[in-house]
């Protein structure tokens, strides 16, 4: 864990000085990115408790810009802590919200007032008359009046000292979507299709996200003398590059973020990768040329110049910055090392290939036959993102173990539930005869019925849904051959809040993990690296697995034990990290297609679906299929499809 002593304070740097540093020359907004959110949001967190410590002692107001969403809820949970722990006192702070749904009551769980409740509010000691939000139950004739108070409230203050923000898809800071200007004030607005896809999560379908919200205006953010912009994750790192390098637009409204003279972009390293000086740095300045940079700077010229890696010619790297690497032996040397790097990660043996040489091979020929869990974060990623490469595990005969590390249950729709409930009403009925007790299944089908979305989800429903996912993957194992002693349906705690929030990672989700390893006392281990799955509970998985691995590092069979990482649904690694590379055949695609079509709740419009109309099925073979083109487009074998997986090193 890093603290604030181990890191320093975010740097201040003016606009003058950002634009005049080399490394940065691309970037037209402060950026500072961190390892990770949970590091960056404690220094956010602090910079925010020094600010209401330094108003405090000059007796005046804090005045606050506050933002809702998933970005911010670490700050919120750090400012928490110092107020619980170390003393910190909300009562000079006033606060503004930027946004609020229409039409949502506050007793709501999506609305953003009992959002800033529950992550905020109710755990600190800020006075309720400091804390104003726009009211989102204002009659439409009277939303124009109320969002001009709004302004003239904040204004009575002197204006806003901090505003924190989050960014969507869109470009939208607030609420503020694309064709925002730059003077627009508070007002109502109506969301974009993309931001009600991104926002379904929260309200379990598409059809019940509120189409309209109470925002801030550009121009009341801009007028704020300090602004904070968070972006954690992947699916972030596409509008971050247009938001810091692109220009000025309306159709990007946190672009208009370039034009304010105290602004800092934070965020984690997975948001910032498609920044120019992370994604291709040497096209900024010079570079610290290690073995991985020139793997990804090969990749990048290949695809640039549209040339397989063995015809690169010395004049290609020349004319794209990247001279350095070729050395004395120049473009001819430099290919064939990449190409041979390149070709020994592709193999159809991930358990390793028995009595063979494997010295330049991705995985040991010894043992034979190897121990291998499969980590799934939900009841279907095994099957969705390395169902070819488990299938290889199974046919070449290493003792397969699958251990599903949630119960899945938020992602099975009602009807689903509903559908299944019938037909074991049916089935007891049917076995029972005149002995059934035709009362027994009525509290439930009540529950199904008459449960509002904004519920925390019954028990019993959970259960139910559990149910219907266990059921489906037990299947899909038995589709592939796998023993059902060797499914293990784990059920993590932090899963089990009835909610899309989930609790954080605790002890007894580590141990459960632990123990687990402990007793297959694997040769291998397959786990999700995908941190671009929107809800995190693939993140929290990991984190699980990678706590269990540092306490268990220390014993003998660990010491035989390597880690795989592997990626889901959204994204597949980039080729320069692939460490390996196994090859699926047509037929082979084929089966991993039915044992995804197994999870039957999870085809045809899932809970989940997001803004990818594909199914999991499909977009799982089009990422396969695209990885086997980008490793033909190298120069490399052309296979009908490729999974990716990247070694994890925790000794």
């Amino acid at each position: 864990m890093i603290t604030l002593q181990e890191k320093p304070k975010m740097k201040r740097v003016s606009k003058k000085e950002w634009n005049t540093l080399e490394s940065t020359k691309f970037e037209k907004i402060h950026t500072e990115i961190f390892s990770d959110a949970d590091e960056a949001s404690k220094i956010v967190a602090h910079e925010i408790a020094a600010l209401i410590r330094y108003k405090t002692e000059k007796n005046e107001k804090c005045v606050l810009g506050l933002a809702t969403g998933s970005s911010p809820i670490r700050v919120y949970k750090e400012l928490i802590r110092l107020h619980q722990q170390e003393g910190l006192s909300f009562q000079n702070v006033v606060s503004f919200n930027l946004d609020e749904y229409y039409g949502l009551d506050k007793e709501d769980v999506q609305s953003y007032i009992y959002f800033m409740h529950h992550h905020l509010f109710d755990h600190v000691d800020i006075l309720p008359e400091n804390i104003n939000i726009p009211n989102g139950k204002v009659p439409f004739e009277y939303m124009s009046e109320a969002c001009t108070q709004y302004e003239e409230k904040i204004e009575s203050y002197g204006g806003l000292d901090f505003q924190l923000l989050g960014i969507g898809r869109t470009g939208h800071i607030g609420f503020n979507e694309p064709g925002s200007k730059i003077n627009s004030l508070t007002r109502m607005i109506t969301l974009d299709h993309l931001t009600i896809q991104d926002n379904a999560f929260a309200f379990n379908s598409m059809s019940e996200v509120p189409t309209k919200a109470v925002t801030m205006g550009v121009g009341t953010i801009m007028k704020a003398r300090r602004v904070v912009i968070l972006a954690w994750g992947m699916k972030k790192s596409e509008i971050v590059k247009k938001t810091v390098e692109g220009e000025i637009s309306s159709d990007v409204p946190a672009t208009f973020l370039q034009e304010h003279n105290d602004v800092s972009f934070v965020m984690d390293e997975s948001a910032a990768l498609d920044l120019t000086r992370i994604q291709t740095p040497w096209i900024v300045g010079d570079c610290d040329w290690t073995e991985a940079l020139k793997r990804k700077a090969v990749v990048w010229l290949s695809q640039k110049v549209k040339k397989p890696i063995l015809k690169l010619t010395d004049r290609d790297y020349n004319d794209h910055g990247m001279s350095e690497i070729l050395g004395e032996g120049g473009s001819y040397a430099v290919n064939i090392k990449m190409f041979n790097h390149f070709q020994h990660t592709i193999t159809g043996w991930p358990g390793g290939k028995p009595k063979a040489d494997d010295s330049h091979r991705p995985e040991r020929a010894t043992p034979e036959r190897k121990r291998v869990i499969i980590f799934s974060p939900h009841p279907d990623d095994d099957v969705i993102s390395m169902g070819g490469t488990f299938l290889r595990l199974v046919e070449q005969g290493h003792e397969v173990h699958v251990a599903y590390q949630t119960s899945g249950n938020i992602a099975v729709a009602d009807h689903e539930a509903y559908r299944f409930a019938e037909f074991a009403k049916q089935l007891y009925e049917y076995t029972a005869g005149e002995q059934a007790d035709h009362q027994l299944f009525e509290g439930l089908f009540k529950q199904l019925k008459s449960k509002a979305k904004k519920e925390v989800l019954p028990e019993d429903i959970r259960k139910i849904k559990g149910l219907i996912r266990r059921g489906e993957a037990i299947s899909a194992c038995r589709y592939y051959g796998i023993p059902d002693s060797q499914v293990h349906h784990m059920d993590l705690p932090f899963y089990e809040t009835g909610r899309v929030e989930k609790s954080p990672l605790g002890k007894a989700d580590i141990k459960m993990i632990k123990d687990l390893i402990e007793e297959v006392k694997p040769h291998q281990i397959y786990a999700a690296g995908d941190l671009a799955d929107p809800h995190g509970t693939h993140e929290v998985c990991l984190k699980g697995i990678f706590a269990a691995l540092e306490e268990l590092k220390v014993e003998k069979f660990m010491k035989d034990c390597w880690v795989w990482l592997y990626r889901g649904a959204w994204h597949e690694f980039p080729i320069d990290e692939i460490e390996m590379a196994v090859p699926i055949s047509p037929e082979e695609l084929m089966k991993k297609r039915v044992a995804i079509w197994r999870h039957q709740s999870q085809k045809d419009g899932v809970v989940f679906q997001g803004e990818d109309d594909r199914e999991f099925w499909q977009r799982s073979e089009d990422r396969n299929r695209a990885t086997a083109a980008e490793y033909d487009a190298l120069g490399l074998p052309e296979y009908e499809a490729i999974e990716g997986f990247v070694r994890y090193h925790f000794q």
